[in-house]
């Protein structure tokens, strides 16, 4: 079971600049090194209308841009919910990036009423995340956003 708490103070003391892109970048990278079993994680930012632009991540190369109508990404922009998928292949209008991805989670980031972006996590085990992964994740994200000037993704 992995220590939220902990790793809440190990972020607080990894994000010790006001850089977003310093910032999502470090995230991204503790996330792959703390979290067991994810094969990807990133931030995709909205700096387009409804649409969704790669922004730093940890793993294979992945799909850009990802449209607010597709995808558990685009789900959680459009509706501002944390998506958390147990089998991504069972989701109609999955993008499947990394065809060995099996669960999904995906936390909107929305600054002053507008969406800044999202944080994807992939894993390859099916219903890898559960409520204490997105409730934990959630919080990190708070963290990571406190940590970051988010006037502007890029």
């Amino acid at each position: 079971m992995t220590d939220y708490a902990l790793l809440a103070r190990q972020l607080e003391a990894l994000l010790d600049t006001r850089d977003w892109l310093t910032n999502a970048a470090q995230t991204c990278a503790f996330l792959m090194q703390e979290i067991d079993e994810i094969n990807w994680a990133g931030f995709y930012l909205h700096v387009r209308p409804e649409m969704l632009t790669l922004g730093p991540f940890q793993g294979k190369p992945a799909c850009n841009p990802i449209p607010f109508s597709k995808g558990v990404c685009g789900a959680a922009a459009r509706t501002r919910q944390t998506q958390r998928v147990e089998d991504v292949h069972a989701v109609a209008d999955h993008i499947a990036c990394d065809a060995a991805s099996r669960s999904e989670l995906v936390v909107p980031i929305v600054i002053d009423d507008k969406v800044w972006g999202v944080l994807d996590l992939d894993s390859p085990r099916q219903a890898r995340f559960s409520e204490q992964d997105r409730q934990g994740i959630e919080r990190l994200v708070e963290i990571f956003i406190t940590a970051s000037d988010l006037s502007h993704p890029a």
